[in-house]
């Protein structure tokens, strides 16, 4: 009986067991028809979307040009060796690799190392050389026989025909960084960004817009690309673990290339001022003072841009840029200094505009000057004094001591007012990156600046004004911003808006700051200042005369270090040179088409009457003359048989 029990429960757990069983294979079945049948045609489009793989294709990158179609920065044809370890049979590795030796000096136990760091993936592309002369291919093509799975690469590399000629306006190029990826959603690992210069600010016009391709790919193989002898890219046989793929090419958009940036530059000017600075530092700007297009820009030391195209072969160079002077700044507008007397010519221009002066206004000056008669003294840099003087001589022989006064009529406000207006310690809108502001100190900055000091510290004195008066104390402009204040003073009392890109259109001026009548004494004293008139012998600028060319101009001279730490030494010659004042000259010329504007400063110069009017006189000369477009031929020959061109 109890035997006849036990099999009935059995039989009954059989049975649910059983029901169980069913159950699950009916909720598996219903659950695979589902999967298969309803919803298949979703899931084969998700298993199709997983085959492909997007391949991005790099946009060329725009060219750099100047108005007579001279190339800046273009695009060259660069050449990467890539070698795919399947494709090469085990017994021919190390002829392959004794080969290479030979041709590319390649390590042949870096090439093991690689082979057997992609051993599970052998139809990758390893990188064996990127950027090959063209030597180097001619080599390879010829012993391509016995290089099994050695391929190359052809892709666009940036190439900069002049070297380091206008090297800081054109800027440079390199790998965009993983910080900059998180912010920028339409880069990808591995593109170049711009990073200077033009090629900074213009990034979105020059950078182009990238295409992509869809491809297959297989398990965990990623395809493998190369380009054909176009450099147009193809797809290989085989993915990187060695799998057929089915199928080339689904679709694709072609990437759209850069737009070209045509830039303002007389590029054999450039080249002429850079060669003038070649020994110094510092800077020099020439504008169309009716337009205030950037003739050249030159800045000292520079830098050439194709270091950073190949850093790889030139490290000990791009070391060199880190080193002191700095010679990634554009000292042009990455760098701002007193500007000493040349500040002088929009004093002079201000105070005439203001009627706190008339072109008959004298004062005298001993060699010193004190406010009141009393307290502090100031110098003149003539220490026997320049007599009794009026705006014209002041000018042309840079009296302190006459400014001293006119500073003082006219006023802190009066000054800060006109400076905004003419763009003297502001920005002045040029588009290139990187540029400073300066100062012209004014009563709300001194206030601000020392607004946790006490309160008489806070306030704006006279003697404040007295350093201003002369371009010293706090006060620092741009080499650009004086040459826009050269330009107001030429081209009728308008202010303009320095640009590069010929494309630019600048703000219009309607406002005319100087009057004529303002100018016409301006102008006299600064030509004066360079050449005699009547009886009056010529100024501190006369070493910028060129015959035959009405040329104005104004010396500056500003102190690095104090008179008392000057005192110490008995000449400029017996100083270090890192103590001696930078020199300063602004010219421009009246009776020549185009007018030009043009600023000088050589830091630590210590005279801008020898050490910055000469050179003006050397671009005036150069300018005007058959000269420069010898020049610029010669340039456009080198360009086109440059050594990046001839052997790529």
């Amino acid at each position: 009986m109890e035997n006849k029990e036990l099999q009935n429960e059995i039989n009954k757990r059989i049975v649910v067991l059983g029901l169980f069983i069913t159950v699950v294979i009916l909720a598996l079945i219903s659950r695979l028809w589902e999967l298969q049948v309803k919803q298949g045609e979703i899931y084969k489009e998700k298993a199709e979307n997983n085959k492909v793989w997007p391949q991005i294709l790099k946009a060329e990158r725009g060219k750099i040009l100047t108005r007579e179609g001279i190339i800046l920065a273009d695009n060259r044809t660069s050449t990467d060796v890539i070698f795919v370890p399947g494709d090469c049979p085990k017994e021919k590795l190390n002829e392959v690799a004794k080969t290479l030796n030979i041709i590319l000096n390649i390590n042949p136990d870096w090439l093991s190392q690689q082979v057997e760091k992609f051993r599970n993936e052998p139809f990758t592309q390893i990188i064996i050389k990127r950027d090959i002369p063209r030597s180097d291919w001619i080599k390879l093509e010829e012993n391509i026989f016995r290089l099994p799975g050695i391929y190359t690469i052809t892709q666009p590399q940036r190439r900069y025909p002049y070297g380091s000629t206008a090297g800081q306006i054109i800027g440079y190029i390199n790998e965009i960084s993983k910080e900059e990826l998180e912010i920028n959603n339409d880069y990808y690992i591995g593109d170049l960004i711009g990073r200077a210069g033009v090629e900074k600010y213009y990034e979105n016009l020059l950078r182009g817009t990238p295409g992509w391709m869809m491809i297959t790919k297989y398990a965990a193989g990623l395809p493998q690309l190369r380009t054909d002898k176009y450099g147009n890219f193809v797809l290989a046989r085989r993915d990187t673990r060695g799998h057929f793929l089915l199928e080339e090419e689904l679709y694709k958009e072609e990437p759209k290339p850069g737009n070209d940036v045509i830039l303002t530059l007389d590029i054999a000017l450039q080249s002429f001022c850079e060669n003038l600075l070649s020994t110094e530092s510092g800077a020099i700007v020439v504008l169309e003072a009716e337009t205030g297009a950037v003739l050249a820009m030159a800045s000292s030391p520079r830098y050439d841009p194709n270091i950073f195209v190949t850093k790889g072969k030139d490290l000990e160079r791009l070391e060199t840029l880190k080193s002191k002077p700095n010679k990634m700044a554009n000292r042009a507008i990455s760098e701002h200094y007193p500007p000493g007397s040349v500040l002088k010519i929009f004093l002079a221009a201000t105070a005439l505009e203001k009627g706190v002066i008339t072109p008959t206004t004298t004062f005298y000056c001993p060699g010193s000057f004190k406010i009141d008669g009393k307290g502090r003294e100031w110098l003149c840099w003539q220490k026997h004094g320049h007599g009794s003087v009026n705006v014209v001589d002041a000018i042309a022989y840079s009296c302190d001591v006459f400014f001293y006064n006119v500073g003082l009529k006219l006023g802190i406000d009066n000054i800060s007012e006109y400076a905004k207006k003419i763009g003297l310690g502001c920005y002045t809108g040029i588009d290139l990156p990187i540029e400073v502001p300066g100062l012209i100190p004014n009563k709300e900055w001194k206030s601000k600046v020392n607004a946790d000091k006490p309160i008489w510290e806070q306030r704006w004195y006279p003697g404040d004004t007295v350093n201003l008066s002369i371009g010293q104390g706090s006060c620092s402009t741009t080499p650009l911003q004086n040459a826009v204040l050269m330009a107001t003073i030429i081209n009728g009392g308008y202010r303009v808006y320095p640009h590069v890109n010929a494309s630019y259109t600048p703000p219009i001026s309607t406002e005319r700051i100087f009057s004529e009548k303002t100018l016409k004494t301006v102008i006299q004293g600064m030509q004066l200042c360079v050449e005699p008139i009547g009886n009056k012998p010529a100024g501190t600028g006369k070493q910028a005369r060129v015959e035959g060319i009405t040329v104005i101009g104004k010396t500056g001279t500003a102190q690095v270090v104090s008179l008392e730490v000057q005192k110490k030494y008995k000449s400029v010659e017996d100083m270090p040179k890192e103590l001696r004042d930078h020199a300063w000259f602004i010219a421009g010329v009246i009776d020549k088409k185009p007018p030009i504007a043009i600023c000088i400063i050589i830091e630590h110069g210590a005279h801008g009457s020898s050490a910055a009017a000469p050179l003006a006189k050397e671009i005036i000369s150069f300018f005007y003359s058959r000269d420069r477009q010898k020049t610029q031929d010669s340039l456009i020959a080198k360009g086109r048989n440059s050594e990046e061109f001839t052997q790529r």
